[in-house]
């Protein structure tokens, strides 16, 4: 997997048809898109992949979508992934089933894919607002994902990419923290050899580059965990 500039997508459809044009259109929004044909191998990819964002099909052989559903949110590691249920149930009771359930979305087939393609949008922008070109802001830092600029109290910074990605990361969750093994994945990729040791330089740029023209420290070592941003 190489380092993720924009974001993954997880097509769960047993139809192939299906698959293929939801493939197509993701794509040309610009996403990474991974594909499920049934929920076993949905709940592999997840784990494996980690994907920003999840299309799950209600009806899938052997386990539903909706247990689908249920298994993922019920994980605390795959609980934040947002789940966009695609469904030809169109029903109110059906449709409270399937966000009761957990999901984040419930979108009904035959379905518009602008309206699709916008839906997921929403949720990226909640989730994984740099990937979407966002404004992020903390305390006295912003960082403005499509444009890839940062500044502090006013005062551009010069980040490299991989602090720039870092920073990023650190932003979209202010306080929560991250564990080396989290950022290695995030910002340089699983099929990358990098030695944890490595985010300690990163880090330690960053914050060098963050505090060039004073202030406070924003970066917050958590021992024996790793790192967070306030």
């Amino acid at each position: 997997m190489s380092v993720r500039q924009t974001p993954c997508v997880l097509v769960v459809e047993d139809e192939g048809a299906q698959r293929e044009v939801l493939k197509y259109n993701l794509e040309a929004e610009g996403f990474e898109v991974v594909m499920a044909e049934n929920g076993d191998e949905a709940l592999l990819l997840v784990q494996e992949e980690q994907p920003d964002l999840i299309v799950l099909d209600w009806m899938l052989p052997n386990v539903s979508g909706i247990e689908i559903c249920r298994r993922i949110k019920a994980d605390p590691a795959t609980r934040p992934i947002p789940i966009v249920m695609l469904s030809a149930r169109g029903d109110e009771v059906d449709r409270v089933r399937g966000l009761e359930t957990g999901a984040d979305d419930y979108v009904v087939k035959p379905y518009s894919v602008v309206e699709l393609m916008a839906r997921l949008r929403t949720q990226l922008r909640r989730t994984r607002p740099a990937t979407m070109g966002e404004r992020l802001s903390f305390a006295d830092i912003i960082l403005d994902a499509g444009e890839h600029r940062v500044f502090r109290a006013g005062q551009a910074l010069h980040l490299g990419p991989t602090e720039f990605r870092l920073l990023s990361t650190l932003m979209e969750k202010p306080g929560r923290v991250w564990t080396r093994e989290q950022l290695l994945d995030r910002v340089w990729g699983r099929d990358i050899y990098v030695d944890t040791r490595t985010i300690d330089v990163h880090v330690g740029r960053l914050r060098k580059a963050l505090m060039i023209h004073g202030g406070a420290d924003p970066v917050r070592t958590v021992r024996g965990a790793g790192y967070a941003l306030g």
